[in-house]
């Protein structure tokens, strides 16, 4: 066993490259790129100005640069506003400049993961630069109390084993999505030392009040440290419920010794309430004055509705089946997914971490059933009968002897429903969201990975999970994060087309390159562009890809982005540069074909829409064209719409898509349902505008659906007669189901890779409507 002198060594080795890492995660990644830190530090400086907390509005275009966090507690926010207050950050809106077409929450191939627009002449130790770094550094140190406190709750869950409290401490300390969070500007982090520390002083109290019980002064510590975490997190009120439960141990401690179990339960109950009560007075003092000011202001003591309002919610429940079908993104952003969510490890490293966790789930519960067998054998040493007293405290007992591993599995279980309940009405459905209880989660893991080896084999196999993580977590900021950053050129194509169009005589298009000639729906076309610049720009202006379709003359498929592959806004570029950027175009699966598609390129102002003119006046070129081929199938364009897991559209047709007013388009959709159907539904069609919604041609066709098998493709014909005061313009054409029982409209949604979306219809493609 290793002596208690090296142990301390090890742990103080292990906080201080944490702390290393955490430092180096801080600097490599760019300002205002670390998740939420675009929303988070706008809260902190508003506070710093010396302003009252934000009232969230319920409109998300009017919700300020803070987003839906003003709903969030605001003790970190406090607290890093008292680190930075004296700092200038009257420029941070010049730092914080945002990427308007940033692909967030988005893995691409060709870039665009940039939520701002770095600007290299900006000091990055001076003003907004210099808050955001304390903030960052700050919450490194955060980081550190967790890596600390999490050695000591696994010191004390299983003192046996130092190799468990280690590994676990270790675990915390380089697993590299909480040192990514360590290295930035939020809020999880004062949560998550403030939980691990909770959850210390519960396990130290129910093990040093054996003779004495629950002092007055533990429980009052224990109260305003659940209620710094309440004020920090929302799921930090629910240690409440677990502090309740550690004073109950601590009194059964000292009641268990009395000959009759019930009557030693009763008092012990009786000793918890009084307690708890204590507990909860620093709680209220706290974190009350938030509740109630959420009442007063949102009508709910969470705050809840407008944090929804904000962010967004799906527009069904998510099921527990949809959840768990979304269960390796969570995963991802549970072990290291960087950026706006956008910034990926290498594939087999999560691989081998989610096996990892199988196997500790696995070794858990094995150890738990092999402790519970142990205990039982000891017990019935003592006990001769099974009186229904005995049982309950011999399983109270067993509670006691492992409170640290149940207080963690206990918070662990109200972490995850937490994050489960949150996830069934949002669309945040990701795993550094559970990181409240961390510090819980690797001891519980610790625990199955090496619990049901010897204190010799648990050391190596804790050593081996730590020091991959290590490795992983100091290639991370290198490998990963820092180049996808880098605006460099992409390679140029031996097939490169040169060409010479002049923008605005600010910018050059001097060659192209298209990666297929030959297209189908669904399909992705690479397009890299070359450009020459030639003057200094005071706008920022937006690269623009479209394959155009045409009958319509609109877009059948775009990629927009700054140069640099999202990188580089041209204020910031110099005459003489030379940019090839690649942009990575999928053609919409539902695209009608067979078409001829005309690569157009362009440049445009996206506040205002307007676009930069070629020395010819067009305001795009045509470069090339592509073939949209059709997809082989039974039916014309073939496409695999879910409404709703009850009907699936897999192809249409449509006879016109250019039409006068007041003609009339055919669509023919093929329809089958999924499965047996116990209603019937009616299947519309409606050209709408989409700025006001209004339906310029529509048809509405009841099918006797409850009849139809799903082995066999109907065809369903609506005709759609455009309305003689329809306005000239191309106009989407959308398809769905509804069905009206009992005079209730109720539209199926839109199902995409198991995941019920806000739509409940499709755009199946687009119709030009001519005067």
């Amino acid at each position: 066993m290793v002596s208690s002198t090296v142990e301390k060594r090890l742990i103080a080795l292990l906080v201080a490259v944490h702390v290393l890492l955490g430092v180096v995660y801080a600097i490599k990644t760019p300002l205002f790129e670390a998740g939420d830190e675009l929303w988070h530090y706008p809260m902190v400086r508003h506070l710093a100005d010396g302003n009252a907390l934000p009232v969230q509005v319920f409109d998300p275009a009017q919700a300020g640069p803070w987003k839906q966090q003003a709903s969030q507690p605001p003790l970190y926010y406090y607290l890093v506003a008292g680190l930075t207050f004296w700092i200038d950050a009257s420029d941070m809106e010049e730092v914080r400049w945002l990427n308007p077409h940033v692909d967030n929450g988005i893995i691409t191939t060709d870039g665009n993961i940039n939520l701002v627009v770095h600007d290299p002449d900006v000091s990055q130790w001076r003003s907004t630069a210099l808050a955001v770094r304390i903030g960052r550094l700050f919450s490194v140190a955060l980081g550190a109390g967790t890596v600390l406190l999490t050695w000591g709750i696994g010191r004390k869950s299983v003192p046996k084993r130092p190799d468990i409290a280690l590994g676990a401490a270790g675990m915390v300390a380089f697993l590299p999505m909480f040192l990514f969070v360590s290295g930035a500007v939020n809020n999880d982090n004062l949560i998550m030392m403030l939980a691990a520390l909770a959850l210390f002083l519960m396990v130290r109290m129910v093990q040093k009040t054996q003779d004495t019980g629950a002092t007055v002064s533990q429980v009052v510590l224990l109260g305003v440290v659940i209620g710094a975490a309440a004020l920090s997190k929302l799921s930090g009120i629910g240690l409440a419920a677990l502090g309740l439960g550690s004073i109950f141990m601590a009194q059964w401690s000292v009641r268990r010794r009395e000959r009759a179990v019930w009557p030693a339960i009763g008092r012990t109950i009786l000793d918890t309430i009084w307690r708890f009560l204590i507990l909860l007075i620093p709680v209220a003092l706290i974190v009350g004055w938030w509740y109630v000011r959420n009442m007063q202001l949102y009508g709910d003591w969470r705050g809840w509705s407008a944090f929804f309002a904000v962010l967004g919610q799906r527009a069904h429940p998510a099921t527990l089946a949809q959840l768990w079908d979304e269960r390796f993104g969570f995963m991802m952003s549970y072990w290291g997914l960087f950026g706006g969510v956008n910034v990926p490890m290498s594939g087999w490293i999560y691989r081998v971490l989610n096996g990892l966790l199988v196997v500790g789930l696995l070794g858990f519960a094995v150890f738990v059933v092999r402790e519970m067998v142990r205990f039982y054998r000891e017990w019935r040493t003592d006990h001769s009968g099974l009186s229904i007293g005995a049982v309950a405290g011999g399983m109270l007992d067993f509670v006691e002897r492992y409170f640290g591993l149940v207080a963690c599995l206990l918070w662990t279980g109200a972490v995850v429903y937490g994050i489960i309940d949150w996830a069934t009405t949002t669309w945040s459905s990701q795993g550094r969201l559970v990181f409240s209880a961390l510090s819980a989660e690797m001891i519980l893991l610790a625990t199955g990975l090496a619990g049901l080896f010897s204190y010799r084999s648990g050391r190596w196999i804790m050593g081996a999970v730590v020091g991959f993580l290590f490795v992983v977590a100091a290639l991370a900021p290198f490998v990963w994060i820092a180049p996808a950053y880098s605006a460099e050129n992409v390679t140029q194509s031996a097939e490169y087309m040169p060409v010479n169009y002049t923008f605005g005589d600010v910018m050059e298009l001097t060659g192209y390159h298209v990666s297929t000639m030959d297209a189908q729906p669904g399909d992705a076309v690479d397009v890299t562009l070359e450009w020459q610049v030639l003057q200094e720009m005071d706008r920022d202006w937006s690269v623009f890809v479209h394959f155009t379709d045409p009958v319509t003359e609109t877009p059948a498929a775009q990629r927009d982005m700054f140069p640099g592959q999202g990188l580089l806004a041209t204020r910031l570029l110099e005459p003489g540069n030379t940019l090839v950027n690649r942009y990575h175009v999928v053609i919409p699966p539902t695209a009608t074909s067979p078409a001829t598609l005309a690569l157009s390129v362009g440049l445009y102002d996206y506040a205002t829409g307007e676009r930069l003119q070629t020395e010819t006046g067009a305001d795009t070129v045509v470069l090339d064209a592509i073939q949209l081929l059709s997809r082989s199938g039974e039916v014309p364009n073939p496409t695999n719409v879910n409404l709703g897991d009850e009907l699936e559209i897999v192809g249409y047709e449509i006879d016109e898509r250019r039409v006068a007013v007041g003609g009339e388009v055919v669509l023919t959709v093929y329809i089958r349902p999924i499965d047996a159907l116990d209603r019937d539904y009616t299947i519309f069609a409606q050209l709408i505008d989409p700025g006001d919604n209004t339906r310029w041609a529509a048809f509405d066709l009841p099918q006797a659906t409850t009849q139809w098998s799903s082995d066999t493709v109907q065809t369903v014909t609506l005709p759609l007669h455009v309305d003689p005061a329809a306005p000239a313009g191309v106009f989407p054409l959308i398809v769905g189901a509804y069905t009206s029982a009992d005079g209730i409209f109720e539209n199926l949604p839109i199902v995409v890779d198991k995941r019920i979306t806000n739509d409940n219809f499709y755009q199946l493609t687009q119709v030009r409507i001519d005067e």
